[in-house]
């Protein structure tokens, strides 16, 4: 006879996984509502350059043309469906049908800025070979915005967007942490995901293109240099319901998004190497 009897205990309350739940992006770009249509066309205009002139020996005033660009963002339906039927839901641990909603909402979210890092890897412009972070990088990433007349003085709208590990070199930066240099104190309470420094509002994002590698793609750039377009109805369209026929549950989330890189001059790239960190 057994003198045990062990049981399991399963515990309801739900503990979400570990993953990216909102948009970082959008707010670093120029955005526009989509009332119609399946495209954003954003005008980049500007004098192109032009110097003053004198007037002519004919006593007229030479005239010139403006220099407009024409940027189309196409706009792609993007949708995530969670099922589950009625069984799967009842015989399942923890809130089921909480779940779909919260998963299919951060899904889309990836989304949105996915569609922004994508624009943002068509950069040109790159400030040098891979390295790894220090202050000197982002005092050359001002100066070349700057010697690209890249209004860098419009500090709500400089961004810098970068990984952890960029993160985690400023963290040992004295310029960063100092109170003679800062008024912020990055050392004291939670780490910060959104902090204002050196001229840029930083955003450490952990889905960039080859995050956690020796090759990390991060960008500096002014919020003009990049348009996103959504559509003006409901922007996130979510749907919850249930299928009295097939017997099952559902959420959903929808939406009709794109993204464009405006201004090659407004932005530079950042290879970072994050091997040793």
């Amino acid at each position: 006879m057994a003198d045990t009897a062990f049981q399991t205990q399963y515990r309801q309350e739900l503990v979400m996984a570990f993953e990216e739940g909102m948009s970082w992006l959008r707010q670093t770009t120029v955005t526009d509502s989509v009332i119609k249509g399946n495209s954003a066309v954003f005008l980049v205009g500007g004098s192109g350059g032009a110097t003053a002139v004198t007037r002519g020996v004919n006593g007229l005033i030479p005239a010139r043309a403006d220099d407009l660009t024409q940027n189309t963002c196409t706009l792609v339906e993007w949708h995530d469906l969670v099922r589950k039927t009625r069984f799967n839901i009842f015989a399942s641990q923890g809130d089921q049908r909480r779940l779909m909603q919260e998963t299919c909402r951060k899904v889309l979210n990836r989304r949105l800025d996915a569609d922004v890092v994508a624009q943002l890897d068509t950069a040109t412009t790159s400030l040098g070979a891979t390295t790894t972070f220090s202050l000197a990088i982002a005092a050359k990433a001002i100066t070349t915005l700057g010697e690209s007349e890249v209004p860098v003085e419009e500090v709500d709208k400089m961004w810098a967007v970068a990984t952890p590990a960029v993160r985690g070199y400023i963290m040992q930066l004295p310029e960063a942490t100092k109170i003679d240099y800062v008024d912020m104190k990055m050392l004291a309470g939670p780490t910060r995901r959104v902090m204002r420094w050196a001229g840029f509002n930083w955003i450490f994002h952990p889905n960039l293109t080859g995050v956690g590698t020796s090759s990390e793609k991060c960008y500096f750039y002014h919020q003009d240099a990049v348009g996103s377009a959504f559509d003006s109805g409901e922007g996130m369209n979510t749907a919850v319901g249930y299928d009295e026929e097939q017997d099952y549950s559902y959420a959903r989330a929808s939406s009709f998004t794109g993204a464009k890189l405006l201004q090659q001059t407004g932005i530079v790239q950042f290879l970072h190497d994050a091997s040793a960190i």
